[in-house]
């Protein structure tokens, strides 16, 4: 059932979100659909053979997405940093790279676009 529901939620989000962040919680408020997100523990470009540790989250921001079935939608996004080992330098991911990447579809590059400007 789990792909099912992958898929489902799929069509749901912004195009490609769910390959770079995990739905951690989902809230029913009123008319209102608060979704959390929390980016995925997987090294940024150029980073994929350098040892890191990751050290939790930048501050939360707040999306307000497409209607879902008549309830407005607000996406709560952590971005996630990490630690260089070597250099203890925090690093987080490129989202510039990210849009200019050839998976990345019109969809998501706007919705990147909304949360990081």
């Amino acid at each position: 059932m789990q792909d099912a529901e992958r898929r489902l939620l799929a069509l749901l989000m912004p195009e490609g979100l769910l390959d770079y962040f995990d739905i951690m919680e989902v809230v029913q408020k009123d008319k209102e659909l608060h979704i959390h997100l929390d980016e995925k523990n997987i090294a940024p470009s150029g980073y994929e053979n350098t040892k890191l540790a990751s050290k939790g989250f930048m501050p939360v921001s707040e999306i307000k997405d497409f209607p879902i079935r008549g309830q407005k939608v607000t996406l709560h996004i952590k971005r996630r940093r990490w630690t260089v080992s070597d250099t203890r330098k925090i690093i987080t991911r490129d989202w510039n790279l990210v849009r200019e990447g050839a998976r990345m579809t019109t969809e998501f590059g706007l919705f990147l676009k909304g949360i990081f400007g």
